[in-house]
């Protein structure tokens, strides 16, 4: 099932195509003959030379779209286990071939057959040197070898590699084919064979590989017919020979013909369908028979109980409440919320001269920067009232919803502001039961290395047992509510609870499986 997987990477030796999401029209088919080939190879340059390759570009959605299904890169099930600590690794396939051997095609029908939701496709394009202006004078004159294993940053390449492996956020660089060098939005060897789990060589014929390269070349990168084949002959083949050929060797499975060997292709989606398997994990059943009984942690701050906090609750917990009422209401215990949150910031002395003269002792914020990161799409609710009191607040977005089948949280979507790794960090919900929809959402901040002590889980209401949950696994996260209720029902729902608050926010039905998250049923 898609819930019960782990994140998988696949990397490319050499990437022949810059975009990691489209299928290519010149795919890895054996039976491409030299003349069909021929047939469609332009002669001069396109308009429109390729600007870029990159494998987490900002211009495209992060997505693979198969005849199955719609994948999207940014996300995966659960990745740590119910302390909070990650405990397995992303499973990575290497793929090695010659320059334009179908690589990118036997990449994206291994993702289709799998039917896995959430794969990050890595191109070693990405990963070329920035050349300085010496270089960048031979590149224009087709005597710069883009083929040499020197020509790679393979530092960053293992770097990103085993960040990923570990389920961390990356910047993967994108490299300018025009400019030959990276773009200032840039999301040896034997080292990187240590990393892969599966070695794949796809082996394609070399004039097969020649006249694929000529058509890219040309079309793409606006080369010329002369150029290519002068750097095919004096650089790519000699590479090839020299550094890709003899990697076969080390290969795991060899797959002639590329994308149409379908039986090598079912052969590798076997095995890494056997590795996932023994990978999977249920978060959520373990936190519902975790931490019973214990005492309510210290960095829970519940707001004061007054009657004015006490009648608030009364309107938006009663279900005959309109949805008028419910929202309004529902705003100003938010905004409570928020304002008792930001005392808990640090805050330094400073003195200002008043009007009339005279010095004042004062305080201010302490830190660097706050950003707010809302758990959609209840917790985006909140936005509100937090940028109502905090003047040119950068806002944040994690969607995560419930696997029906395996009933585990899932991750779909995320967009968090950039350099955010410094900043106090508010997330917002606006409610927690079990608190699996929390914890991931913390684990995320924490992989884009966001300090723990930095943030702050802002919860309308939560349960104990999210409360548990949530400091158990990350003791150091400050967790400010407006009140607690003890029981959670045997559908993780909280008792009594508020009912579903995004439904009654928002006005809508009860969510139905993978397009509403549950949140006022929230883990």
């Amino acid at each position: 099932m898609a819930g019960n997987v782990d994140q998988m990477a696949m990397v490319g030796e050499e990437e022949e195509e810059g975009d990691r999401s489209i299928s290519r029209s010149d795919s890895g088919s054996g039976e491409d003959s030299l003349d069909s080939l021929f047939s469609r190879l332009p002669l001069t340059p396109s308009l429109s030379p390729r600007k870029r390759t990159t494998s987490q570009s900002k211009s495209e959605p992060p997505l693979l779209r198969t005849s199955k299904r719609t994948i999207y890169t940014a996300g995966r099930p659960p990745w740590y286990n119910e302390s909070g600590t990650p405990f397995k690794e992303a499973f990575v396939i290497g793929l090695c071939g010659g320059s334009s051997s179908g690589k990118t095609t036997v990449a994206n029908k291994i993702i289709e057959a799998l039917d896995v939701p959430w794969v990050v496709l890595l191109s070693m394009d990405s990963f070329y040197k920035v050349l300085n202006k010496e270089e960048q004078e031979l590149a224009a004159k087709n005597e710069y070898n883009f083929d040499h294993p020197d020509a790679f940053d393979f530092d960053i390449i293992i770097h990103t590699l085993r960040k990923l492996k570990k389920g961390k956020s990356v910047k993967v660089p994108v490299y300018d084919f025009t400019t030959h060098s990276r773009r200032k939005d840039w999301e040896h060897r034997t080292r990187k064979f240590r990393l892969l789990d599966m070695k794949v060589f796809v082996d394609t014929d070399s004039d097969i590989r020649l006249v694929r390269r000529l058509k890219r070349d040309i079309s793409e990168r606006g080369r010329d017919i002369v150029g290519v084949i002068k750097l095919y002959n004096k650089f790519v083949k000699p590479a090839f020979e020299q550094y890709i050929e003899p990697t076969v060797q080390l290969s795991d499975i060899v797959v002639p013909r590329g994308g149409e060997n379908f039986v090598a292709l079912d052969l590798i989606v076997q095995h890494v369908h056997s590795q996932l398997e023994k990978r999977e994990i249920t978060v959520r059943a373990a936190l519902a028979s975790a931490h019973q009984g214990q005492p309510l942690p210290d960095k829970l701050s519940v707001l004061e109980s007054t009657p004015q906090v006490r009648g608030l609750h009364t309107i938006i917990r009663n279900k005959d409440t309109s949805r008028d009422e419910f929202i309004f209401y529902s705003k100003r215990l938010m905004r409570l919320l928020i304002e008792h949150a930001l005392s808990f910031l640090p805050l330094k002395p400073v003195t200002v001269e008043t009007p009339q003269g005279e010095l004042y002792e004062g305080k201010r914020f302490g830190g660097k920067r706050i950003t707010g990161v809302s758990i959609l799409r209840a917790g985006e609710t909140m936005e509100q009232a937090l940028t109502a009191v905090c003047k040119d607040i950068r806002l944040g977005k994690i969607l995560i919803q419930t696997n029906h089948d395996t009933g585990e949280p899932e991750l779909h979507y995320l967009r968090l502001p950039k350099d955010i790794s410094d900043d106090y960090v508010i997330l917002m919900d606006s409610t927690v039961s079990t608190g699996a929809a929390a914890m991931m959402a913390v684990r995320v901040l924490l992989d884009h290395d966001v300090q723990e002590d930095k943030i702050f889980l802002l919860s309308l209401l939560m349960a104990e047992m999210g409360v548990h949950s949530v400091a158990y696994a990350f003791p150091k996260v400050n967790i400010i509510t407006t009140a607690v209720d003890k029981k959670v029902n045997d559908e993780f729902h909280i008792i009594p609870g508020i009912g579903n608050f995004g439904d009654r926010y928002f006005g809508t039905d009860a969510p139905s499986d993978w397009y509403e998250s549950d949140e006022g049923m929230d883990y």
